[in-house]
């Protein structure tokens, strides 16, 4: 008589989630769907899971990861490419393995990056909005060619690389931005790498795709905004922590920010993926934004797309079946080390 299959918790489990997790299992191994998010108050729904699968705005702090060592906790799956929520020091000390899924569409989220820019600039949310209730006119929603705009880019991975060959279709110049230069973007002729703050004051559009780390955090605060272009429009689709929202409102105010596009936010765990339509939004900070018209807010939706749900399913039960198989530590192909 074989084995038991594998055991894993899977925590913020939506239905999205459940199908394409469920295709890539076959069956392979018990997954137990929890809608719960990861915090101190949920490790006691694991039961006998040596595995549990977890998303971005998961609670996974020391506190957190000692109590999962406690159950008996083996592996954190991070069925994201991000783990700034993964306290990794703490996992070393507890013996538990951290793999991610680092890479699944991101043409996905460049994509989403340029639907945000195109939204902005022509006005759509506003002219749907008018359109709804019979406002039919056209005052208020000019946009701009987006020919010939200088579009700065921060970070030039798969992600940025891609929202760079976008951009290039609509015939924009680009200036990039990363500490690690991609030899791709660096042999081509018509993007330019510059330093950030030749980066700032130049561009017409910024959009961010680095990833959230200590250095990092705060990437666009008030010195950097005050160093834009008044008017400039601002993406994020990478991690909210990156803007400091309070700066961010303060050059809404002032005019020198002209445009955003956020589809995430600093402090969206308990928010974003949520059902909070019959409450009372009571961080001050996102309903002040959300009072911008120039602004634009997705709920971290950017990944969302069939192709990238099936690699993330796909790569993420890779990660579970190496597991599985008695792979541990460096051997497992995309584990995550402390720094």
């Amino acid at each position: 008589m074989g084995a038991a299959p594998l055991k894993v918790a899977v925590f913020d489990a939506k239905k999205y989630d459940i199908d394409s997790l469920d295709r890539a299992n076959a069956g392979r191994f018990t997954l137990d769907y929890l809608t719960a998010s990861l915090s101190t108050r949920t490790v006691a729904a694991i039961g006998q899971a040596k595995a549990i699968c977890i998303f971005v705005n998961d609670q996974c702090d020391a506190q957190v990861v000692e109590a999962l060592a406690s159950v008996g906790v083996e592996l954190i799956a991070l069925r994201c490419a991000g783990f700034n929520n993964v306290d990794l020091a703490a996992c070393r000390r507890c013996g538990i393995d951290v793999v991610r899924v680092p890479e699944y569409s991101p043409y996905a989220v460049a994509e989403h990056t340029v639907a945000l820019m195109l939204m902005l600039n022509r006005h759509l949310h506003l002219a749907y909005q008018r359109n709804r209730v019979g406002y039919f006119l056209l005052d208020g929603l000019i946009g701009f060619d987006m020919k010939g705009k200088q579009v700065g880019v921060v970070g030039t991975g798969r992600i940025g690389r891609a929202t760079i060959s976008i951009l290039r279709g609509f015939g924009c110049r680009i200036l990039a931005y990363d500490k690690n230069r991609s030899p791709e973007i660096a042999e081509d002729a018509e993007v330019r790498y510059v330093e950030l703050d030749e980066l700032l004051s130049s561009s017409d559009i910024i959009t961010l795709h680095v990833p959230l780390f200590p250095e990092t955090r705060y990437l666009i605060d008030e010195r950097a905004i005050e160093q834009m272009k008044p008017g400039v429009m601002l993406i994020n689709t990478s991690r909210g922590g990156l803007v400091d929202t309070k700066a961010l409102i303060a050059g809404l105010k002032s005019g020198r920010i002209g445009f955003a596009g956020l589809d995430v936010y600093e402090e969206e765990a308990g928010i974003f993926f949520h059902d909070l339509s019959d409450q009372v939004l009571s961080d001050d900070v996102l309903a002040r934004l959300m009072t911008f018209n120039n602004v634009v807010i997705t709920s971290h939706q950017a990944f969302l797309t069939r192709e990238a749900l099936d690699n993330i399913a796909d790569t993420t039960l890779a990660n579970l079946a190496e597991f599985a198989a008695d792979k541990r530590g460096a051997s497992l192909s995309n584990v995550v080390l402390p720094s």
